[in-house]
């Protein structure tokens, strides 16, 4: 594909000299070799964009250091790039059709015509399928679950009884919708299990990573809200809502009944504790924990986590505590040294 060519797909420019280069391959800045286009979307890659080997880089418009490569100004480089990633990818693993052979599917269970089960799915009673759903090898679908239109389940995927799944929901391979929340109550000495009678109930256009889990609601619903995407690894307990367009990374666990805002992000390992509520907006940093409810729009970090600006200017005092502590020691030193003498 000629340089003239990729500002053409991405709404870009390029400088008219070199707009008849050819690039054949699509690259990260440390892995671009030439003949390779990458994109440059964050400041903090500008040493990787200097010492990159790529012909070409996506750049954002206002970007005026020159490198080595041959810039491409366009509204967002990442976009872009994604953009033409379906151009240099290898084939498409092609999807499955029709009903495979050794598929269980009770004899009440709805299936779309133009739905897909693959080798070994389990479909139980009174199952719905939509139309153009997959559900792939060795899922397994509980009595009465209902899944949308457009959806995807990857290999291995189990939904227990009573979930519902609206339209294009991705599932990876390994995600368990619906298992017991994990409710008990001290009885005697022993701990009595707490019946787990609700459901989970998941919104359009939510994807939820390798190996998540989602709790099905002690009673009502664990409920998942349209557009919000989940990392792998991730654990919801039950009766929590997650709001709109919510990204969730890796290793994030929140307890039971907690409610999140839209638009909420939390990075990778947070932890949140139960019954409390995050407003719209909220953005918590990687590992950090809170236990209280925080209003909208606020940027946390820490564990407890705090306002950023305080965890920051927290965090430079304790930087420098062991200089605190030499000066009080040295102190308390001279003190006992100036002390007058008993008479």
């Amino acid at each position: 594909m000629t340089l003239r060519e990729v500002a053409a797909r991405t709404g870009g420019w390029v400088a008219p000299e070199a707009t008849d280069l050819e690039i054949s391959g699509l690259a990260s800045l440390g892995d671009a070799n030439p003949g390779d286009l990458a994109f440059f979307g964050n400041p903090k890659y500008l040493r990787a964009l200097r010492k990159s080997r790529a012909t070409a880089v996506l750049v954002p418009h206002g970007f005026s250091e020159e490198v080595p490569a041959v810039r491409i100004w366009t509204d967002n480089p990442g976009v872009a790039f994604a953009g033409l990633l379906p151009e240099f990818a290898p084939p498409e693993v092609p999807l499955p059709s029709g009903i495979h052979p050794t598929a269980v599917i009770a004899p009440d269970a709805e299936i779309a015509p133009d739905a897909a089960v693959g080798p070994h799915a389990v479909i139980e009673p009174g199952v719905r399928v939509g139309a153009r759903s997959i559900v792939g090898a060795h899922c397994y679908i509980g009595h009465w679950s209902v899944i949308g239109e457009d959806c995807r389940l990857h290999p291995h995927v189990t939904i227990r009884e009573r979930c519902t799944l609206a339209n294009r929901v991705i599932l990876h391979a390994g995600a368990v919708i619906g298992a017991d929340g994990f409710g008990y109550e001290p009885h005697e000495g022993s701990h009595r299990k707490i019946p787990q009678t609700g459901t989970v109930q998941i919104e359009d256009d939510v994807e939820i990573g390798a190996n998540s889990t989602i709790d099905r609601a002690r009673f009502g619903r664990t409920w998942i809200r349209k557009g919000t995407k989940i990392d792998n690894l991730v654990q919801i307990g039950h009766n929590v809502t997650i709001g709109e367009h919510c990204i969730l990374c890796a290793q994030v666990g929140i307890s039971g009944s907690t409610r999140l805002g839209n638009s909420v992000t939390l990075a990778g390992k947070v932890g949140l504790s139960g019954h409390i509520e995050l407003g719209d907006g909220v953005i918590f940093g990687a590992m950090s924990a809170i236990a209280k409810d925080v209003p909208a729009n606020s940027i946390m970090f820490g564990a407890p986590a705090r306002p950023i600006r305080e965890y920051k200017a927290t965090y430079a005092l304790l930087k420098n505590i062991h200089k605190l502590y030499a000066r009080v020691k040295e102190l308390e030193s001279r003190a006992v040294e100036d002390r007058p003498s008993e008479p």
